[in-house]
């Protein structure tokens, strides 16, 4: 047995691990029950965990099986990062059409957790440019997925929290691109209500997101930057370099208070050059925080918890101030706040985490049953306000959250492989069973 966490890293937890080389191993390796797979480990809670059982690692699965440079549709093994597809696509004016907010994931994992980007508003979730994926069951079959062959488990696998069988293979329609450089706009936000000013006038613009300071005030809560940006229509296509820093060690929890926190803040706000018009590379744009390699050290030993919530638009200016002040009023600030907005582009998957409307995500360091406190007052702010939470991020969101929040769970339950569980399917879906 070996001890794995995922990226919050509150805990590490014992797992039968696997690593596949070919998907021809993979059926050996999924014999095991319960299994669940495991890309790069970078969703925050316990989605990506089977504590007892076997983990199937698949980030040596990463063989890109096709590529058509002039369509731009690309098939690869699921384990393939968007870093490596990036690094392959970018010289020929292709990039990926949704990407988070790190390029460390794999495309079995972006399918699994449905991810969302900067963009959505346009361009809606990763499943929405899926048109078909390779799906491993527990019987031995392998199965084409299509939105018209298997067309029920193709829309239980996306956002299906890889519960469905293991993603052998991704096919993927890019985005075409003519450089790899953004042109930015960056604003200084007075308050939340400049955010949805800023967000109303930047609907033509690819890409939105605001960083604001969770410790802001009254008058001043919201208070923060806005950037949008899009694709520059001239320049190079050089592709991103590897990260120039690190975080070596696990930094003190002493470190994490909220003076350093509020230093940190004000820093961020009264950056040289901060605002703007720039024209920047797509990596520190899209990946700000792929620049410091192990960044979650920063939050010590004991780990993290993010909150990530999506509320309706017609309740998304309350409830965001609501629990921006239950932040402040707590006192456990985050060093990274992001908030963007969703827009109307259905996801085709059954259980996918974004909604029209805003979407808040808020780092806190673990500092135990006060950090759960909050996280629960959060939870019901959220749903009061006709919200949910998102899986990917989650650590902490109760069964009934969940149930609430994603109606259809029952039917992706129907479609769950029997032989794949996840420590957050049985901590969701265990009083309902």
């Amino acid at each position: 047995m070996r001890e794995l966490s995922s990226w919050g890293r509150l805990g590490r937890v014992p797992h039968d691990v696997v690593r596949p080389a070919f998907l021809d191993d993979l059926g050996a390796a999924s014999a095991a029950a319960p299994h669940l797979c495991y890309g790069m480990g970078r969703s925050y809670g316990d989605v990506c965990l089977n504590a007892g059982g076997r983990l199937i690692v698949t980030d040596a699965l990463d063989h890109i099986i096709s590529f058509d440079r002039e369509r731009g549709i690309l098939r690869a093994e699921a384990g393939l990062t968007i870093d490596r597809l990036l690094r392959v696509t970018v010289p020929h004016g292709w990039f990926a059409p949704v990407v988070p907010g790190t390029k460390y994931v794999t495309l079995g994992g972006a399918v699994a957790n449905d991810v969302h980007g900067k963009n959505h508003e346009h361009v809606g979730t990763f499943g929405a440019h899926v048109s078909a994926l390779g799906l491993l069951r527990s019987s031995a079959e392998m199965l084409t997925l299509t939105h018209d062959e298997n067309a029920e488990l193709f829309a239980a696998t996306i956002g299906g929290l890889g519960l469905t069988g293991v993603i052998a293979w991704v096919e993927l329609q890019l985005a075409p691109i003519r450089s790899a450089m953004i042109d930015t706009e960056t604003f200084a936000l007075n308050d939340l209500a400049d955010f949805f000013k800023r967000a109303e006038e930047s609907r033509d613009w690819t890409y939105t997101v605001a960083w604001i300071d969770c410790l802001a005030k009254g008058a001043q809560t919201g208070r923060g930057f806005f950037s949008r940006g899009r694709h520059a229509e001239k320049g190079d296509l050089t592709v991103h370099k590897q990260p120039g820093l690190a975080a070596p060690f696990d930094a003190p929890g002493m470190l994490l208070n909220a003076h350093t926190i509020s230093a940190f803040n004000w820093l961020i706000r009264h950056r040289p050059f901060a605002y703007g018009e720039k024209r920047v590379h797509y990596d520190p744009f899209l990946f700000p925080l792929d620049g410091v390699a192990h960044w979650n050290r920063l939050y010590g030993r004991r780990g993290f918890f993010q909150h990530q919530s999506a509320v309706p638009m017609a309740n998304a200016f309350d409830t965001t101030r609501k629990l921006l002040e239950l932040t402040a009023e707590f006192g456990e600030g985050s060093f990274l706040i992001v908030l963007k907005l969703f827009g109307d582009e259905p996801s085709p998957g059954l259980v996918s985490f974004p909604l029209p409307g805003a979407t808040l995500a808020l780092d806190f360091p673990n500092k135990g049953e006060s950090t759960r406190r909050l996280l629960d007052r959060m939870e019901g702010v959220v749903l009061a306000a006709g919200g949910r939470l998102y899986p990917a991020k989650d650590a902490a969101m109760s069964a009934d959250a969940f149930r609430t929040g994603y109606p259809a769970w029952r039917k992706l339950e129907a479609q769950r492989d029997p032989a794949i569980m996840s420590d957050f399917w049985r901590r969701v879906t265990a009083e309902a069973a």
